[in-house]
């Protein structure tokens, strides 16, 4: 089994690296935060004494971290002590710019490389059943996809590099928009005194149907499973899609594209942000709507 260094253990780095540990790989961890380092610890995670060491002795490279500067200065350190061949991944959600980057930091240097982002959250990352969205050369897409099945269930090789970042913020703009016209359906449902039930038993067996609705329902009761259920407690947090939904924006002025309701979203998810609910889960946006808080 591989050496697996994974650089960045938080809420989704550290399931996923607890994955890797019960598929039998060794794997050396590193995080700036102690509880995150005593939480990969207990799950069978060896800690590396910097991401430079890990990288100097792994075989395979994973980095799950908050943004392009951290990615791109964790990359400036890891690859030219990285032996010829190894494997970089790259799990983050981070601009198509930076992900570029990092892929020819990586390869000035002889490495291999892939960006990786998920979609699932941090309970698909525990229960291993992430979708990754990769960009990058076919050999290494190959090379990394038992590590990949491993962490999740779907693993699309969606071109070359920056393409998975691509498509992980193109569907977190779909995500963020359809999830407040779900909401919003919602709200004008219980204005009219329609029950969430029955709006729910229509939707989800018509044209109205989406994954924002049958999977991740805003209201308590049709969906025992969403975060509805549970105060809004995330889940995904509002926080999270607000970084995406600018990504995504960032994107569309570069080039070109014109995405008047992926604009829209951002700004209703900045206003969330702004009244501190950064931290609620994203489906929580229902209580802005209505005008709670």
């Amino acid at each position: 089994m591989a050496v697996i260094g994974f650089i960045g253990l938080g809420n989704m780095g550290g399931p996923m690296a607890a994955n890797l540990v019960k598929a039998g790989h060794q794997v050396v961890g590193y995080d700036l935060v102690p509880a995150a380092i005593e939480a990969a610890k207990a799950a069978g995670v060896t800690i590396g004494a910097s991401p430079a060491a890990i990288a100097a002795a792994a075989e395979v490279v994973i980095t799950m971290l908050p943004g392009g500067k951290h990615v791109l200065g964790v990359y400036g350190d890891i690859a030219p002590v990285a032996r010829p061949g190894t494997l970089l991944i790259d799990c983050s959600t981070i601009d198509v710019e930076s992900a570029r980057k990092a892929h020819a930091l990586a390869a000035g240097t002889g490495a291999a490389s892939l960006d990786a982002p998920v979609s699932g959250g941090v309970g698909g990352a525990a229960a291993g059943t992430l979708t990754f969205m990769a960009g990058g050369e076919t050999d290494a897409f190959e090379r990394a996809r038992p590590l990949l099945e491993a962490m999740g269930k779907k693993i699309v090789h969606c071109g070359g590099a920056g393409a998975g970042q691509a498509a992980k913020i193109c569907n977190n703009m779909i995500l963020g928009i359809s999830m407040i016209g779900v909401c919003e359906a919602f709200v004008l449902a219980e204005k009219l005194g329609l029950s969430h039930q029955a709006l729910f038993d229509v939707s989800s067996t018509s044209s109205g149907q989406c994954w924002s609705l049958t999977s991740y329902c805003p209201v308590p009761g049709p969906v025992p499973a969403s975060p509805a259920n549970r105060d809004y407690q995330p889940g995904f947090a509002a926080a999270l899609m607000l970084k995406d939904l600018k990504l995504a924006q960032e994107a569309a002025q570069g080039a070109g594209a014109p995405t008047p309701l992926g604009a829209a979203a951002a700004q209703l998810y900045a206003l969330m942000n702004a009244q501190g609910e950064g931290g609620a889960d994203f489906s929580g946006i229902i209580r802005m709507l209505r005008g709670e808080g």
